[in-house]
C-alpha cells in the first residue's frame, strides 16, 4: 500500500526480509566478492532467490544496496587517509599498502577496480573516485619528482587492476609473500621508497 507520498510501504515482514538480505549481502559480499551466488546469499538470509529478485531487483540491485556497507566506506577510507599523509612519498607508499591490503582482504575491492558489474552506478562511481585519486597521486609524484619517468595515472590503475585480476584467478599467496610483492612494486616506481627491497 503506498503512503501520502505514493510510495509503496513494505509490510512488516516484508521490511524483515530486506533487512535479513541486506545483513547477509554483506557478510558474503565481504568474504566472497560481489560474483557470489545469490542462492548463498538467500539461504543466510533465510529467503528464496526470488524474494531478492522481488525485493531489490536481482544482484546489481543488490550490490547498489550495500555497496557503502561492503566496500565504499573501506575504499573512500584509504584515498581519504592517504590525502592526509604530508609527504609525497610517504603518501603514495601509503596508498599502494593500503590499497593492496584491502584487495587481499576484501574480495568486492577488486569487483570495483575490475569494473565487473557496470550497471551499477554506485560502483562506477566509486571506481572512477579511484582514478581521480590515482591522476593526482602520479601528478604530485611527477612534480615532486619521486616517481619513475614516463609512469602515468594509465599505468598506476593499471597495477591495481593487475593485482586484482591476479588476486581473483589465481588465488590468494600466503599473505608475506604479497607483502614482499608490494614492496617490490613501491620500489619498482617510487625511487628512494621506503618499500625498496635489495635482492
Amino acid at each position: 500500500m503506498p503512503d501520502s507520498r505514493g510510495v509503496p510501504v513494505l509490510r512488516s515482514d516484508a521490511r524483515r526480509n530486506v533487512e535479513q538480505i541486506r545483513h547477509a549481502a554483506v557478510q558474503v559480499f565481504r568474504s566472497k566478492g560481489f560474483s557470489a551466488p545469490l542462492e548463498e546469499i538467500a539461504a543466510v538470509a533465510n529467503v528464496s532467490k526470488a524474494t531478492i529478485f522481488n525485493r531489490l531487483g536481482g544482484r546489481v540491485g543488490l550490490i547498489d544496496a550495500v555497496i557503502d556497507d561492503v566496500v565504499a566506506a573501506e575504499l573512500q577510507g584509504v584515498i581519504e587517509d592517504a590525502r592526509s599523509v604530508v609527504e609525497v612519498r610517504e603518501r603514495i607508499c601509503f596508498y599502494i599498502e593500503a590499497l593492496r591490503d584491502l584487495q587481499y582482504r576484501l574480495p568486492a575491492v577488486n569487483d570495483v577496480l575490475l569494473e565487473q558489474y557496470r550497471e551499477s552506478e554506485p560502483l562506477l562511481a566509486l571506481c572512477h573516485s579511484g582514478m581521480v585519486f590515482h591522476e593526482s597521486l602520479v601528478s604530485e609524484g611527477h612534480a615532486a619528482g619521486v616517481l619513475v619517468a614516463g609512469l602515468m595515472p594509465e599505468d598506476f590503475h593499471a597495477l591495481a587492476r593487475d593485482n586484482a585480476l591476479v588476486l581473483r584467478h589465481g588465488g590468494l599467496p600466503p599473505r608475506a609473500d604479497y607483502d614482499r610483492r608490494t614492496a617490490f612494486v613501491i620500489g619498482g616506481i617510487c625511487a628512494g621508497a621506503r618499500g625498496d627491497v635489495t635482492l
